[in-house]
């Protein structure tokens, strides 16, 4: 088989459509475009988005926002009131979180904040903790580790 020989596959290519070229084509004096109006003009036709002179979707739904900073930290957060159901001396990563449906998904990282009480010892390894959440977990005995974020250095606190 040479190049030349290729063929579309039989009833793969269908001829143009000729409009306009008489009546015996069955397209022709109005070309399919119907009996007059702004759809049958030459040029004719409605931008995207109008309604007809009635208040487009675009313009009655509410403005909101103004801008999504591309580099904001994103975290998937939990409270320290959630990790009371885990057992006591457990590591506590967020695969581990994932694994037990505690979190969906980790974004950018995962924060542990303070809310609820914790009275097991954990070892508990996340992107960030907030202040009165690193105090509960230390003072129930377990331990923060913070781990780094990708492309990024661990922080040192």
């Amino acid at each position: 088989m040479e190049l030349y020989e290729l063929k579309p596959a039989p009833g793969a290519r269908r001829r143009r459509k000729v409009r306009g070229r008489g009546s015996a084509s069955g397209h022709g004096k109005t070309a399919g475009r119907g009996q007059k109006g702004q759809k049958a003009r030459s040029g004719g036709g409605v931008r995207a988005g109008f309604e007809g002179g009635q208040m487009p979707l675009m313009r009655r739904l509410p403005k909101i926002g103004f801008f999504t900073p591309p580099h904001q930290k994103v975290y998937a957060v939990i409270n320290i009131g959630m990790l009371e159901s885990i057992p006591e001396g457990t590591s506590v990563t967020p695969e581990f979180l994932k694994e037990k449906r505690i979190i969906r998904t980790f974004r950018r990282g995962l924060k542990v904040l303070g809310a609820g009480k914790l009275t097991k010892k954990l070892n508990v390894a996340a992107h960030a903790f907030s202040s009165s959440a690193r105090k509960a977990i230390e003072t129930a005995g377990g331990t923060c580790r913070v781990i780094a974020q990708s492309g990024q250095p661990a922080a040192t606190k």
